[in-house]
Order: structure tokens, then C-alpha cells, then sequence
């Protein structure tokens, strides 16, 4: 019986350097190849997605779940009012928080971003394991994929959810109270240490992406397999059957897993494809 395998990107499919290990690009192929589909299910919106050398996939989910395609096709999208982004984008500046827009049409950011961006994702990189050098270069390739925006330009209508940098965990905790409406995530750091925080539309989850593409599909999902390294990747675990996390990934997803797999630069992937028979 052929599966349905979603596969969350930062950790998972490729690593923390945004590197594709060969390993993990031949397991997507021969599962593919063998008439298994896989997604990406990431919180990264297609233009960043775009910036990344991924293998060949039979679609993805963005956004956390605000964005479903399936071979091209676009199957849900659903991101913030116009009215919502304002509102954060005032708030953050007000702050003095950099941030960034995340659109399918790109990733446009503040001064404050090009500012503090740079430092954090250093930060963020090194808390994965990185060296210095390599933190360095791939904290400057994540900045020189933003759009620099200002004033009232950064009022947009395309917007799947917006990331900013957490001075302190309180800007999280406040962002909950502000936007009470919106869901507030947490990512980046090592374990499940917060760097940034994150907001985007009410009721938008990789689980609800999920059981969307499944009902586009008429798929069972008794079929499914999940895979992650964080918490935001649980709700994925909730709706799939079978779920792994990937050796570098937090306690949380651990305990929550079926299946434990080797390190994402240990040929992760690639050792849980073939321990599940997928390739």
C-alpha cells in the first residue's frame, strides 16, 4: 500500500546549515519512485522554500499550515488581513523587534531585521551545532533572501504569518496577550529554546493543512507518515499514523514519537525510509 509521507524542512529533511544530505534527496526519489508521495510540511513559506536546494516532492504545506499545494496546484491558502499585519508590524516597531513577512512572493523585513537579524540567526545556527564559520555564511544567506521594506509598504495582504526576534521570552508572552486572536508560536535555539516567535491566522496548523490535503486527495489516514524535530511539528504526530522524530530533535517530539531516527547529518531520513520499508 503506497503512503503519504510529510516530511517537516529545518532539521528534517535538510539540515540546520539549510543543506540537503544526499542521503535524504535519494530516499525522497526511490519512495517516490516506489509510488509513495511526499510533502514538505514546514513553517517556511514558498518563496524561502524557493531559496532552498530541495529534491523533487509531490507538494508542500507552508506557513504552519496557512498554505497547501499539491503538484502545483493550490489547494488552500490563508494568511493574515491586511489589518492584522499593520497591527503586528506597529507593534514590533514599536519595540524596535525586528521581523519578517512571510509571503509566497518573498520574505520582506524591517530595519530593525537587518539590524539584529543577523546575530540571531548566528545564534541559532551555532545552537544546532554549527561551527562559527558556517553559522556566519548561512546566517548571512538567510538575511540576503529579505526584501527590505519600510513605512506603510510593509502593510501587506499577502501574508502567511510574521516572525520577529525575541528580545526576551516576555515578547512572546505579550504577543499572546496583544494578539489574542492570532496563534503565537515559538522557534530556533537549541532544544526548544526560543528565538523567535511567530504569529499567524487562528486555526491554521500542520494538522489542519494535513487533513485538508487529505480530504483534496480522498487519501485514508491510516496511510500517513509524519516527520519532525520540534514541538511545532506535534501537531503533525496528532493526525498522522505513524509518526518519527529525527535524532536531533527536542525531548518533546521524542516522547511523542513512534520511532526514533538517526540525526539529520546521519542519514536520518534515509535510515527510517528504509527501516519503514518506503524505499
Amino acid at each position: 500500500m503506497s503512503k503519504i509521507v510529510f516530511l517537516d524542512v529545518d532539521g528534517t529533511l535538510i539540515d540546520y546549515e539549510a543543506k540537503l544530505p544526499a542521503s535524504a534527496a535519494k530516499a525522497v526519489d526511490q519512495a517516490r519512485a516506489n509510488g509513495h508521495k511526499v510533502y514538505i510540511c514546514t513553517g517556511c513559506s514558498k518563496a524561502e522554500i524557493l531559496q532552498r536546494n530541495l529534491c523533487d516532492l509531490d507538494g508542500m504545506i507552508g506557513g504552519n499550515g496557512a498554505y497547501v499545494e499539491d503538484n502545483n496546484h493550490v489547494v488552500m491558502h490563508q494568511g493574515l488581513s491586511k489589518e492584522d499585519v499593520k497591527n503586528i508590524v506597529d507593534w514590533c516597531n514599536e519595540r524596535h523587534i525586528g521581523f519578517y513577512l512571510e509571503a509566497n512572493s518573498g520574505m520582506y523585513c524591517n530595519d530593525y531585521m537587518l539590524e539584529q537579524g543577523p546575530e540571531t540567526m548566528v545564534k541559532y545556527a551555532k545552537g544546532k551545532g554549527a561551527s562559527l564559520e558556517n553559522a556566519k555564511s548561512s546566517a548571512q544567506h538567510f538575511i540576503d533572501g529579505f526584501i527590505h521594506l519600510q513605512g506603510d509598504e510593509l502593510y501587506r495582504d499577502d501574508v502567511n504569518k510574521i516572525s520577529f526576534i525575541l528580545r526576551t521570552y516576555q515578547d512572546h508572552l505579550d504577543s499572546k496577550v496583544d494578539f489574542p486572536h492570532l496563534v503565537a508560536n515559538t522557534w530556533g535555539g537549541k532544544g526548544e529554546v526560543a528565538l523567535f516567535g511567530d504569529l499567524g491566522p487562528t486555526g491554521i496548523t500542520k494538522r489542519h493543512a494535513i487533513e485538508v490535503l487529505l480530504d483534496y486527495l480522498h487519501a485514508d489516514p491510516k496511510e500517513t507518515i509524519s516527520f519532525g524535530d520540534a514541538k511545532i511539528d506535534l501537531s503533525m504526530f496528532e493526525c498522522c499514523a505513524y509518526n518519527v522524530a529525527m535524532g536531533n530533535g527536542g525531548s518533546e517530539i521524542k516522547e511523542a514519537a513512534d520511532y526514533i531516527t538517526d540525526d539529520v547529518n546521519e542519514d536520518g531520513l534515509y535510515n527510517a525510509f528504509k527501516y519503514l520499508k518506503l524505499i
